[in-house]
This record gives C-alpha cells, structure tokens and sequence, in this order.
C-alpha cells in the first residue's frame, strides 16, 4: 500500500504509544493520533516525536462523530488502527458504564465515521483502504486445560471489560461483512514494556517493590497469562496493516505462559540483582496475597500460528529478555514514572504541545 497518513486512536496509550514510536521510525508516514487523554492517556510517552514533522495529535473522543468526519476530511487518511479502548478490567468490574462508552459506542462511531469517508473514496482508495481493529484474548473467555485460544475459538467474555472488547470485535466484523469496509482484527495477549500506566501488573509490582510496598497477588497467583513485550506486539501491528488480508482475524501472543505468581517472582529477583534492597533482603519477602478478583479467568493462552505462518512474524523477545529489558526501563524512567505518580503528566501536554495539537 501506499500510505500517505494513517490514523491511530487511542496513540497515547501504552500499547498505542508503542505503535506510533515504531510506525514513526520504520515507515514514512505521517501518524495523527486521535486520544480523547482519560487517566491513562500520557502525551511524556511520545514526548520524543513532538517536534517531528510526521506525527500530529488530535485531542479527540473517539464518541465525538463530528470532530472525526472534520478529523477525515482534513487529513485524508490512508487508513485506520483502532485502538482506543478503556482497558482496565478491574476499573470495568467497578465501573462498567466507561467501558461501555468508549469500547461499544465510540467503535460504532468510529466505524460510521470510516465507512462515511471511505464510501467517497476513488474505487482505487477503497481497496487498498484498510481499518485495523485492536483487541485482547480475554474475548475468548477462561481455558481450563492445555489448548491454546485460536482464530475461530468461541467467544465467552467474562468481565464487563472482556464483554465490551468482544461487542466491538463484533462490530468491526459485522461492517467487513455487511458493507465491506476492510477490516482487520487483532487479538493479543497481555502486553508488558516501557511506558505502561502503574495499574497494570508488571509496574505496579517494579513501583510497589521499589517503594516498600506490599506486593498484592490475587488468590494464590496461580491464574496464567501469555505474555507479550509490547514492541514485538507493535510490530505485529505494523505487519497485519501492511499485509494482512481484510476480512481476516490474528491471533498476537508471546508464547510465554506464566502464572502471576512466576511474574512477580521474576520481578522481584531482577530487582534483586539490578537495584536491591537496602537491608539486603529480598522484595519477595513483600509479596501478599489478596481476596481473588471476582469472576477472575483462569488462564489465556494464544496460538499465534496464523500470524507467523501468513505474515512471518513472531516475537524477537523472550519472557526472560523483555522482563530484564522492562525493569531496567522503569529503573532509568524515574522522572517518567514520578510524573505518572503524582500527576503532573496530565500537565505536560499544556504545558509542551498546546501549540501543535489538530483541531
């Protein structure tokens, strides 16, 4: 394809942030990030692309139909990757009506908005048009033995989060079939790398260590997820844009099951090495164990046999590789992650980007 612009929603987003610093670097073309900045939306994450050129933000909900139509016509885009979403299942379980919201109704938007555009476009621009949707493998629901999550497993979400990813999954299908706007689907396993909001697992547990605090493992920490380092998810991404087949679903894992408990474990023993204790003990001895989430999903596992069989990918970081490299992050990001901490990242974007943000 020939790509001129291509959108990204959800751009300051772990994941997303992720995405554009790749696309910027491995592509020439011009990324307008599309992020409506709720909690976890951080602009410090792209604060080495501020000045360049090819990259445009636009502080925009995605719910927010006229802004996007205005947002389509200006920048003429080559193409959309979706990945705008409240992802947080335990913000889900106290609070569904965001994720309801954002992951539902702004999808739906998001797609009226696409198919309105591409509708016009010369017939040459419709096909090599592309709307990448991105999604998760809890859709699929909890596996109880040894098979692995696949292109055509069933979906059986189980948390208000999962139920809402699923429902947009749904929706992007539902415009390739019915109008045949060429969409692509992408489900992946649980990221990890630089740059991740402290809610989520691995930071929470490397800040927690680092602060003396307790480290809470739901259960008995026995629950198992694939792990996936976020920039090999990045480049599955790119790959599936540029090459995928519309229509098509992939599967993005990091073959690498763990339980929760062998993930902090392995964080508290890199800590350990790299910046240990004071009084010379180890931050396992402050792991505690909490009441289990409710309805928690006992184990994701993604067979990514389709993308690296189609596409040639698969991930260039190991478990063990990709959690060395992520602890050693957050150990030299110490500016990042008290700006995280405290707040005052919410403020950078007045602050660094308010005279180069679209309208």
């Amino acid at each position: 394809m020939n790509l001129c612009t291509v959108f990204v929603t959800g751009g300051a987003g772990f994941i997303g942030s992720a995405l554009i610093r790749l696309l910027i670097a491995e592509s020439d073309w011009r990324i307008v990030n599309i992020d409506k900045l709720t909690y976890a939306g951080n602009l410090e994450s792209l604060a080495m692309l501020s000045d360049n050129p090819r990259y445009v933000f636009s502080h925009t909900d995605i719910c927010d139909r006229a802004m996007l139509d205005r947002l389509f016509i200006e920048w003429q885009p080559a193409g959309v990757i979706h990945l705008a979403a409240e992802s947080h299942v335990d913000r889900s379980i106290l609070g569904p009506a965001d994720f309801i919201q954002t992951n539902i109704v702004g999808t739906y938007t998001l797609l009226e908005a696409t198919r309105a555009y591409w509708s016009a476009l010369p017939e040459k621009d419709k096909t090599s048009f592309r709307f990448h949707h991105v999604s998760t493998d809890e859709v699929y629901g909890s596996l109880c033995t040894q098979e692995l999550f696949t292109e055509i497993t069933p979906y059986r979400p189980n948390s208000p989060y999962s139920a809402s990813k699923a429902s947009s999954d749904h929706l992007a299908r539902a415009w390739q079939h019915t109008y045949g706007l060429p969409v692509l689907i992408t489900n992946c396993s649980n990221n990890y790398g630089p740059y991740q909001f402290p809610e989520k697992l691995v930071p929470l547990m490397i800040l927690n260590a680092l602060q003396g605090k307790v480290l809470p493992i739901y259960g008995k920490g026995d629950n198992v997820r694939d792990w996936l380092n976020v920039d090999d998810h990045a480049r599955a991404l790119h790959l599936v844009f540029s090459k995928g087949v519309p229509g098509e679903t992939y599967n993005i894992g990091g073959n690498s099951e763990k339980t929760n408990l062998e993930v902090v474990d392995t964080l508290c023993n890199l800590l350990d090495e790299m910046q240990a204790r004071p009084d010379g003990r180890s931050y396992r001895e402050q792991k505690t164990f909490v009441a289990d989430r409710p309805g928690h999903d006992r184990r994701y596992a993604i067979d990514a046999t389709k993308i690296e069989r189609d596409l040639g990918w698969k991930p260039q970081e190991s478990f063990t590789s990709g959690m060395r490299k992520t602890v050693a992050w957050y150990l030299a990001n110490a500016d990042w992650i008290e700006h995280v901490v405290s707040g005052e990242y919410r403020h950078w974007l007045k602050q660094n980007y308010s005279n180069r943000i679209a309208a």
